[in-house]
């Protein structure tokens, strides 16, 4: 797989996946949602930290500002990182699964990274009413920007039996973590290495196999012409 056709599956996920946050960001008031069946729902949310919605500032005795601001620029090094080696990678010509998954991560990496840097510039906020592209009172600053997530598949949504201990009535539900398709592409990428690691990983380059005459092989001497 060349560098053109990394760059290709790269920019259809970027499209893919900007185009999905800024409808989502400009159709849908903040905690708005849409079932599409029962076990999927469009449900828009915005994670001002990193997975899971985790923050800096909940470990360490800083703001939820300057927390931000460290993350966004810790993604921004990785995502250099992460560039590097799929420039390395296709440069030594490896595996195709190889160059894939890491053209996945990077894509996944870099449409988050988009949110976190620019989208506090460009959006107003979503509380109680739809957000304004291009909007005059922006929400944030530079650096400072929110991934909008909005994926949501709560496959099981029940209540534990009242008989089980300590959890007994309280409601149960599978996979509550909303997502985007960023997220989608970084672990599909991961999965894909974790899965096919031996094939990602492998030697592309057939080595070539000798020969060797066996002790039963007769050696083979054309006719000497008298």
């Amino acid at each position: 797989m060349n560098l053109k056709k990394s760059i290709l599956l790269i920019v259809l996920i970027l499209l893919v996946d900007q185009w999905s946050k800024i409808y989502i960001k400009t159709n849908f008031v903040l905690g708005e949602s849409v079932d599409v069946f029962n076990w999927f729902k469009i449900l828009f949310i915005e994670n001002e930290g990193a997975a899971w919605g985790a923050k800096l500032s909940d470990v360490l005795p800083i703001s939820d500002a300057t927390g931000k601001l460290i993350l966004t620029i810790f993604r921004l090094f990785a995502i250099f990182g992460i560039g590097y080696w799929l420039y390395d990678v296709v440069r030594k010509k490896s595996s195709k699964t190889l160059i894939v998954a890491v053209s996945l991560i990077f894509a996944g990496a870099l449409g988050n990274i988009l949110d976190s840097v620019f989208y506090g510039l460009l959006f107003d906020d979503s509380y109680n009413h739809v957000a304004t592209l291009f909007s005059d009172e922006p929400y944030g600053k530079l650096f400072h920007g929110k991934v909008v997530d909005m994926l949501y598949f709560p496959l099981v949504d029940t209540t534990w039996p009242e008989w089980v201990p300590k959890v007994g009535g309280k409601n149960f539900r599978f996979f509550e973590p909303v997502f985007n398709i960023a997220d989608t592409a970084i672990s599909t990428g991961v999965g894909i290495l974790l899965v096919f690691n031996k094939r990602a990983f492998g030697n592309n380059n057939e080595e070539e196999k000798v020969v060797e005459p066996t002790e039963n092989q007769e050696d083979y001497r054309e006719p000497v012409k008298e």
